[in-house]
Formats: C-alpha cells, sequence, structure tokens
C-alpha cells in the first residue's frame, strides 16, 4: 500500500520545504548580518554576537528534544508555520534592543527554526524519489545558505540605509507570507499526522519523548559517525556564519553593505555546493566518504581565510570566503539524506531530531568558544585555524573507522 503522503507531488514537496528552509534561515542569519548595529545599540562588544547565535542554536536543541509529540500531532506543515510564527515573534522581540530582550528573542528564533529538519526530512522522506533522494535532500538544504545570502543581500542594505530595526520587520513580513503560502499543500502533506497524540506538559518532558532523539541513534552503527562528523561542521559552518560580517567588518575595514556582499557570496557559494556535491553523492554512492574529504578542503579553507593579510584586496577576501561557503556550508542535505536513508521509514523524524540535536550543540558550543577565544586572545585568526583543525581531525578519525 502506498504512503499516503506520497499522493503529494514531490515536486511541491521540495518546493515548500526549500521555502520553509530558505526563510527560517534568512530570520536566524538576519541577527548576525545586522549584528555591528544591533550591538552597538546595545552597547556590547561586537563578538558578543556569538553569545547570541548560542542561544539560537540552544532554543533549536530545545525543540529538537521536546517537539516530537507537536509534529506527530500537528504534521510536518503546520509545525513549520508554527515554527515560522515563533521566529516572527522573536524578531518583534529583538527590536527592543536591550540585552535581555536580545536574549529572549535569540532562544525563540532557535525554537522557530527547530522544526525545520525533522519536519522537512518527514515530508521529503515520504515523498522523494529514492535514486535521487540525496540531490533533493541537498536541494531543501540549499534552502539554508540562500535564506542567508538573502539576509546579506536584504537585511544589511535595509539596515544601513533605514535603521537595523526595519531590517528586523522586512524579515517578520517574509515569515508571515511564507507560512501563508504553503497552507494548500497541508492536506495532502499532514495526512498522517496523530490527532490524538498528547502535547500536554507532562507529555513533552517525559522521559521517552526527551530520550527518543538520542535512543535513535543507535539504529545504525553509521549514525554515530555521521553524527561526529556533522557536529565538527556545524561548529565550523556555526562560526563562519557568526562573525563573518562582523570580523570583515571589524579586522578588515569594510562597510557593513560591503561586508554583507562578501557575506551573501560565501552563502550563494553554499547553495550552489550543496546541488552539486548531493548529486556527486547520489552518482558516487559514497556519500559518508564525500563528506570527509569535503571536510579536509574545508578545513584548508578556512585557515587560508585566517592567514590573509589585513591589506588583502577585497577580491580575494571574497573569493576566499566563497570557498569557504562552498565546501563548508553545503554538507547538511548529504548528511540528513544519509540518515533517512540508514532510518526506519517510521523512525525518520527521531533519526533526524537525534542528529540534529547533535549538530545544533556544535553550534551552540562553538560561537560560545569562539567569542571566548577572541576576548581572551586578542586575535581573530586563533580561533579560526582552531576550528579548521578540529573538524580536520574528525574528519581523519571518521576516515580511518570508515576503512575498517
Amino acid at each position: 500500500m502506498p504512503n499516503p503522503a506520497a499522493t503529494a507531488s514531490w515536486v511541491a514537496a521540495l518546493g515548500a520545504t526549500l521555502l520553509m528552509q530558505s526563510v527560517a534561515s534568512f530570520l536566524t542569519q538576519t541577527l548576525p548580518v545586522v549584528a555591528p548595529l544591533i550591538m552597538a545599540s546595545a552597547g556590547l562588544a561586537p563578538e558578543r554576537i556569538g553569545n547570541l547565535s548560542s542561544l539560537v542554536a540552544f532554543g533549536t536543541v530545545l525543540f529538537l528534544l521536546l517537539g516530537g509529540p507537536f509534529l506527530a500531532r500537528l504534521g510536518p506543515v503546520r509545525t513549520l508555520q508554527l515554527g515560522t510564527g515563533i521566529a516572527a515573534a522573536a524578531l518583534l522581540v529583538a527590536a527592543m534592543g536591550a540585552l535581555p530582550a536580545l536574549m529572549l528573542a535569540s532562544l525563540m528564533l532557535g525554537i522557530g527554526y527547530g522544526p525545520t529538519p525533522p519536519a522537512g526530512s518527514r515530508i521529503l522522506a515520504a515523498t522523494a524519489p529514492k535514486d535521487h533522494r540525496t540531490l533533493i535532500f541537498s536541494v531543501k538544504q540549499a534552502g539554508a545558505p540562500l535564506g542567508g545570502a538573502l539576509a546579506g543581500l536584504i537585511a544589511a542594505p535595509v539596515a544601513a540605509y533605514a535603521g537595523w530595526g526595519a531590517a528586523l520587520l522586512v524579515a517578520v513580513a517574509t515569515a508571515v507570507v511564507a507560512a501563508a503560502a504553503i497552507q494548500p499543500l497541508r492536506a495532502g502533506l499532514d495526512v498522517e499526522r496523530d490527532p490524538a497524540r498528547r502535547i500536554g506538559l507532562r507529555d513533552v518532558l517525559s522521559p521517552h519523548t526527551i530520550a527518543a532523539p538520542v535512543a535513535a541513534l543507535r539504529i545504525d552503527p553509521l549514525l554515530p559517525r555521521l553524527t561526529a562528523l556533522s557536529v565538527a561542521f556545524a561548529i565550523c559552518q556555526g562560526c563562519l556564519f557568526s562573525f563573518t560580517v562582523t570580523w570583515l567588518v571589524e579586522t578588515r575595514g569594510m562597510s557593513l553593505v560591503e561586508a554583507g556582499g562578501t557575506f551573501a557570496a560565501m552563502q550563494v557559494a553554499g547553495v550552489v555546493a550543496r546541488i552539486l556535491l548531493g548529486w556527486l553523492a547520489d552518482r558516487t554512492g559514497r556519500a559518508t566518504r564525500n563528506l570527509v574529504v569535503q571536510a579536509f578542503v574545508a578545513a584548508g579553507s578556512v585557515i587560508a581565510l585566517a592567514l590573509l593579510p589585513a591589506g588583502a584586496p577585497g577580491w580575494l577576501l571574497g573569493a576566499v570566503c566563497a570557498l569557504a561557503g562552498f565546501v563548508g556550508a553545503s554538507w547538511n542535505g548529504i548528511s540528513l539524506a544519509e540518515v533517512a536513508r540508514v532510518a526506519p521509514p517510521d523512525r525518520v523524524s527521531d533519526v533526524t531530531s537525534g542528529t540534529t540535536l547533535f549538530v545544533f550543540l556544535g553550534y551552540v558550543a562553538g560561537p560560545s568558544a569562539f567569542s571566548a577565544l577572541v576576548t581572551l586572545s586578542g586575535s581573530w585568526s586563533l580561533p579560526m585555524v582552531l576550528v579548521a583543525l578540529l573538524l580536520a581531525v574528525v574528519a581523519a578519525l571518521v576516515g580511518v573507522s570508515l576503512r575498517r
């Protein structure tokens, strides 16, 4: 008997998940893109954006731990709409500008982003043709850097010319339009939801709910290794996305608009790479090994970025940033497709949540540690090199384990 969710066209399913991934990324990346203005307004050191980025990631961790019952009861489309609404409300809170409001907004942004990985994977696992699954997952995940690119191209100029509050309002309006746009697909994609699933506080906080995503990682021996590599990638990507604009403004003398354009180049390169490398993973049939090679190249690109001299021309900075985005921000779709491939159909959401939970713990730890190292050492290059070395070491360990 065919899966009822398959009655919805996989093209429409991909379009909906790509749209919501792009918008979720646009909302979360708007904050670090306008960070130089927000931090100055709040009287905070610019590198403190790393702490806010960590709160965003922590909010996502909370949803991944506790949000399973909501996804089961509401269905993936409604859960995506709910998450987008929470993220939009978060930016309205951030517009208050005070530190407590920024902290609360960051946590809410993360909770709002939380449904994106498991809900998107559930939709695509049920609808995507198996021969092209990695490519389709990668196209969906291309929405993450695409949303970041839009943040660089839209939020930065709006903030520069109309104030950072106006940039936040543009993002809020985008969220509302996107949530309304996917409503017609709900009837076809939310058919497997469980309306009887309890979502009371006792059910959400039950030991079973909390343990389910982590326990699911024992389903296949590949999952712990894939998760470890994904966490190392997440630390690298999280630091790149959180600090690139601030680093360019503070240490390379770029204007916010110039830095936003360079950030956009990094994101666009990630969009292209997710599609190309997803296609390559389908053709080679060795997605995890491909990720190991990609990790080494990503580590090298970040080290190259860190070692560029202060007087490096803008085109060279842009080129190296684009290379870092190409190899350092294009792993997500390949990883999620591998997770969906090895997971039983009825456990895709749990396994995706488990893997993504650890990934976002990397997003929590990475930017905060990076920020602390900048403060303690007075150097931006040292933490960049350490992040790259961590990725290279984990890739080497995973590569060796795959050969056994």
